[in-house]
């Protein structure tokens, strides 16, 4: 554990005389070794949320996988088994895909968002991370960028609404919808909606990949992850 403490101290530290400190008290952990661990801890999230991103952003990345899928809000429910009680199940069951191909659209502007939070990471947030959870890092980048997210997928699935049709669905659904006699008319707002499923979506592969790589060793596919999550195995 205390030589975790010091490899993390390591990470950030830019005074001289803290690192020689440490490597007097710790003569066979060495600088060089210590800039691997930060370039593996990088390298290990950059992978993650590549690879994560990569698979959401494919048709059906959110609609077919059920830890992500985004299901209709609470106030639609009722919307949807109305449209179903009066033969449009197929409206229906379409309103629900195009909330996912919005999100599948939008996760692509996560990436550099997400870069940029583990450029930026400091001395506390990698002794977080490395000394944290299963899901320390994923727990880093939701308190990182949740809201330059929200900001950049909040028009990004506005425009997506557009591009994927789904303002036209949800425009003539809530139009049915409301023309049923003796219903509570509704009116969601649907953009704020999926901007945040989606990036639930996000954070929760992310999640996922970071747990696989901290406890599966064959998920560890190059030497510099290998050492690095070696260390972290011992803690």
């Amino acid at each position: 554990m205390k030589k975790l403490l010091i490899l993390l101290a390591v990470f950030t530290l830019s005074s001289c005389a803290e690192l020689q400190q440490i490597a007097n008290q710790y003569p066979a952990i060495g600088t060089a070794n210590n800039i691997n661990i930060a370039s593996g801890l990088k390298e290990a999230l950059n992978n993650g949320i590549t690879n994560q991103v990569t698979k959401l952003t494919a048709t059906d990345g959110f609609y077919t996988n059920a830890a992500v899928k985004i299901l209709l809000p609470e106030e639609l429910r009722k919307v949807d088994s109305g449209l179903r009680s009066i033969g449009l199940s197929a409206l229906a069951d379409e309103g629900l895909k195009v909330l996912n191909r919005a999100a599948e659209d939008a996760v692509k502007e996560a990436t550099p968002i997400f870069v940029s939070a583990v450029k930026n990471m400091s001395f506390n947030d990698a002794k977080s991370i490395l000394l944290g959870n299963n899901t320390a890092a994923t727990s880093y980048l939701q308190t990182s960028t949740s809201t330059a997210l929200y900001g950049k997928f909040n028009p990004v699935i506005k425009n997506s609404f557009s591009k994927v049709g789904a303002d036209k669905v949800w425009t003539n659904i809530i139009t049915k919808y409301n023309s049923i006699p003796l219903v509570n008319k509704v009116n969601p707002d649907l953009t704020d909606y999926v901007t945040n499923q989606a990036m639930n979506g996000v954070f929760k592969m992310i999640a996922v990949e970071e747990q696989n790589i901290r406890t599966n060793i064959s998920a560890r596919t190059t030497p510099l992850l290998q050492s690095v999550f070696a260390i972290q195995d011992k803690k």
